[in-house]
């Protein structure tokens, strides 16, 4: 049996990511066919440094994450798609599981889910989690949502590849903080307004200690020292915010509610 080579489009979405992107970038030059970067108006040299190390440029003002992923995809030259972000890096295994399946002619999933591990006070985490990051663009999607966005596809078509994403993500408390709270705004709207759930207090008093648990005893953190303290409880706090910012959505909504009731006639 003949082996036909598949080949594969790197999408990665930038915006002011001169520091960075490199590194993602050059981990996937082994294995990709073509390397696109979608930025959303850098004013810095993200452009320029991407198009310097062979990478195609397209920029496009930032829609949302999900829309921008699925806006790489469309502009992709290639079916399978392969998305990483820019504080993210393939290691060597995983950058030869994908060579060796970019050779292999059996289909063996219709979608294909990546390790990812992260780092946190400049140690690495021992836990990660699999994400799907390789698909086929005719056949998936990026889903159309605000935040945490995945290709639209049952778990039991998912393929787990061997290796490891490693990501980047620390770079300073202030930043984590930052981003929790804009990430915990977007989950909240993506809940009320998505999904059309609303506040009840019973997961604001327990999801909160339920995630350090699960995070700082199940997990092993506290094998990290105070890093992994740290992560624990900024995971905690991540979970009141969801909650505390949902009860705000389903407070204003009610509140314009009411205000918006007519008055009773005067006699």
């Amino acid at each position: 049996m003949n082996k036909t080579k598949r080949q594969i489009s790197v999408v990665i979405i930038a915006q002011n990511e001169e520091r960075r992107i490199v590194k993602a970038v050059r981990s996937c030059q082994p294995f990709a066919d073509e390397i696109l970067v979608v930025d959303g108006g850098s004013s810095d040299a993200t452009v320029e440094i991407c198009q310097n190390i062979g990478c195609r440029v397209l920029v496009n003002a930032w829609p949302g994450y999900a829309k921008q992923r699925n806006f790489g995809a469309d502009q992709a030259t290639y079916d399978w798609v392969f998305f990483i972000d820019t504080d993210e890096f393939v290691d060597d295994v995983l950058a030869n599981s994908l060579l060796a399946w970019k050779m292999s002619s059996e289909q063996d999933g219709g979608a294909y889910a990546i390790y990812r591990i992260g780092n946190f006070l400049n140690k690495w985490l021992d836990k990660g989690e699999y994400l799907t990051r390789l698909y086929n663009k005719k056949e998936i999607r990026i889903k159309e949502t605000l935040v945490h966005e995945t290709p639209e596809i049952s778990n039991e078509h998912v393929v787990k590849l061997e290796g490891v994403l490693w990501h980047e993500g620390f770079r300073s408390i202030d930043d984590h903080v930052k981003r929790f709270n804009m990430y915990t705004g977007l989950e909240a709207q993506k809940a009320y307004y998505e999904k059309g759930k609303a506040f009840r207090i019973y997961p604001l008093l327990w999801r909160p200690p339920a995630r350090f648990i699960q995070q700082y005893f199940l997990q092993g953190l506290y094998r990290k020292g105070l890093a992994g303290l740290t992560v624990a409880v900024m995971w905690s706090y991540y979970e009141y915010l969801r909650f505390i910012k949902l009860y705000e959505l389903t407070l204003g909504d009610e509140r314009g509610r009411k205000e918006l009731k007519p008055c009773p006639e005067k006699a």
